[in-house]
């Protein structure tokens, strides 16, 4: 019980990360506020939260709209009676297009939710972050900040800047005893990796397994890890364990590319 008495705020709740780090708070005895666009997904997921024996708060909101994000997190403090803990995991997966062919509006939108709606997000918490005493801010990030790839540059750049805020974040909020720290997973094995490579097995005429043993032989571990695996690590930075520790990012990939 890791979390116990805790109260921890989890935005982008979906079918992945989101949902996997909600579910781990919740077994180490953290109550849960859910941060969506989507009611049906956050009442779902509020009652495995509940099952758990844990308080969990549905809130549906657009992490883009500032006075959205101020609301939301006064509304989780004002009903679950305070914020400890706070994991920034909205996100926009950007254009997918070169460069020369993007539309640099597209770039921009990209950079409201991932940038922009994660620092209004942060901005709103840290009042309650720190009047807990302790509190933790969690950035899931990407390898796409160190593993740079072609077409994802609008999602990479908006990361990128996300990555330097969170050092930033760490050195301005530290005095208030809130400690801020990255997440950068690589390919979190799920329905959209699976889709994904079989989108490129059938391009190139071979299995889905040939595909994911090739990029799973890049990793040290030789598998890719699933959402699941990578919540631990989003257990230990909101932990005691990790009092120590801010201004960090963790690559949580099987080892398929180190830090620096």
């Amino acid at each position: 019980m890791l979390l116990e008495g805790k109260v921890a705020i989890v935005s982008g709740i979906g079918p992945g990360m989101g949902r996997d780090i909600s579910l781990a708070f919740a077994r180490e005895g953290a109550d849960v506020a859910l941060g969506g666009r989507t009611a049906a997904k956050l009442e779902a997921l509020a009652a495995e939260v509940e099952a758990l024996g844990r308080r969990a708060l549905p809130v549906v909101c657009d992490i883009a709209d500032e006075a959205a994000c101020a609301a939301a997190v006064d509304r989780v403090a004002a009903e679950l009676g305070r914020v400890d803990v706070l994991v920034n995991n909205a996100y926009d997966g950007g254009d997918a297009k070169a460069f020369v062919d993007a539309d640099l509006d597209d770039w921009r939108r990209t950079m409201e939710v991932n940038l922009f709606g994660t620092l209004a997000m942060t901005r709103a918490a840290v009042p309650h972050l720190e009047a807990s005493g302790d509190g933790r801010v969690i950035m899931i990030n990407t390898m796409s900040t160190q593993r740079i790839q072609p077409r994802w540059g609008a999602y990479a750049a908006s990361k990128g800047a996300l990555a330097t805020v969170t050092k930033t974040l760490a050195m301005e909020l530290g005095p208030k005893g809130i400690r801020v720290n990255g997440i950068h997973p690589g390919y979190i094995y799920g329905d959209s990796v699976e889709w994904y490579f079989n989108h490129l097995a059938e391009k190139r005429g071979i299995t889905f397994q040939e595909v994911y043993d090739e990029v799973a032989s890049e990793t040290c571990l030789g598998y890719l890890p699933h959402s699941e695996e990578i919540a631990g690590t989003a257990v230990y930075f909101a932990s005691p364990l990790a009092r120590p520790v801010t201004g960090q990012m963790i690559g949580v990939n099987a080892g398929h590319w180190f830090n620096g």
